[in-house]
């Protein structure tokens, strides 16, 4: 079911979030430790996006390796900086394509986009609400997977002005009415602020001086460390956190 994780603050290699911590997210694509119930491990891809120095979008690599297969990935994480990161790890639904366009983030201009969970009775289940797209935003989607779906729904609304925050938790919720069950934990950033979702599984917070980090599982034992009670919105900034009830 995946395991993604948002950095924002003072610029760092990007091997200080994917590689390098004990539970780095190289190590939660094969041994996570909190799926819910949803896999064992992390093997269909990974993917990661970052926003240079000065950049007004950002950068993405994905492969439909699993992460810790990627030979060319710890020098790249090494070399790279960014002060807005996000990553993610994939355990494809049954019956989900395993390519590299199916592996988050997701990304339109100055957005990046991951989910975490699954989307119960897809695609039937959201037909009603995917026929409002456009038909070329159906033709043009990454891939045809749940994922790419919600994807699809949630550009559409920051595309018609939608505050993020608004539209990330209006579209869990349009999402759970239609498809209940689903696990609908959602990640957006605009390289300025962190949008997640906990709906169906776990989730943290890691608040620091200037930075903040949120993962579907810490990075390490440090006791900052806080979990995201379900049914909650996180919004954060690297110099401001707040969390409310979405449903």
């Amino acid at each position: 079911m995946c395991r993604h994780l948002g950095y924002l603050g003072p610029p760092v290699p990007l091997s200080r979030l994917l590689l390098d911590p004990p539970h780095a997210l190289v190590t939660q694509a094969w041994a996570p430790r909190d799926m819910r119930g949803g896999g064992t491990i992390n093997a269909d891809g990974f993917g990661v996006g970052w926003w240079p120095p000065g950049a007004a979008e950002p950068v993405r690599y994905r492969s439909a390796m699993p992460i810790w297969t990627d030979a060319a990935l710890p020098s790249l994480a090494a070399a790279t900086r960014s002060g807005a990161v996000l990553a993610a790890v994939r355990s494809a639904t049954v019956g989900l394509p395993v390519v590299e366009t199916a592996a988050a983030p997701f990304t339109d201009g100055r957005w990046l986009f991951s989910h975490n969970g699954v989307v119960r009775g897809w695609p039937s289940a959201v037909a009603g609400l995917a026929g409002d797209l456009p038909v070329e935003d159906l033709l043009t989607m990454d891939a045809p997977t749940d994922s790419a779906t919600l994807w699809a729904l949630l550009r559409a609304r920051l595309r018609a002005g939608e505050p993020a925050p608004k539209a990330v938790a209006a579209l869990v919720a349009d999402v759970a009415a239609a498809a209940p069950g689903s696990r609908l934990n959602l990640l957006l950033t605009d390289g300025t602020q962190l949008i997640a979702t906990a709906h169906g599984h776990a989730l943290s917070v890691h608040p620091g001086r200037g930075s903040v980090l949120i993962g579907s599982e810490p990075l390490d034992a440090s006791p900052a460390w806080q979990p995201v009670p379900d049914g909650h919105l996180v919004v954060a900034t690297a110099s401001a956190l707040e969390m409310t009830p979405t449903l």
